[in-house]
């Protein structure tokens, strides 16, 4: 198991990526910014599970939080209000 690249109150990027198969990252939340609330852990990636792979090696897997109105532009709810989204450390990037 490697260390996980981002720590808590790290700010990220979600890639923007298209890619085929059984996808554990929204499509919405795609290219959009937030900050790491906390390291879940690491686990088999699911990506590769899903197609009967070994799912190795282990990934780290984030809880990221994004401000709703940068994720939805017409979100017309308080500024403060967020969603967390648990994505894989290879859909990441520093923003």
């Amino acid at each position: 198991m490697s260390q996980a690249r981002f720590g808590r109150g790290d700010r990220v990027r979600v890639r923007r990526a298209d890619v085929p198969g059984h996808l554990r990252t929204p499509r919405y939340i795609r290219g959009h910014e937030g900050e790491v609330e906390r390291i879940c852990g690491f686990f088999a990636n699911p990506e590769e599970l899903a197609f009967n792979r070994h799912g190795l090696p282990r990934r780290a897997l984030y809880r990221v939080r994004f401000r709703q109105a940068d994720v939805w532009p017409d979100y017309d709810g308080p500024a403060t209000d967020t969603i967390d989204v648990e994505i894989y450390e290879h859909w990441l990037e520093q923003a």
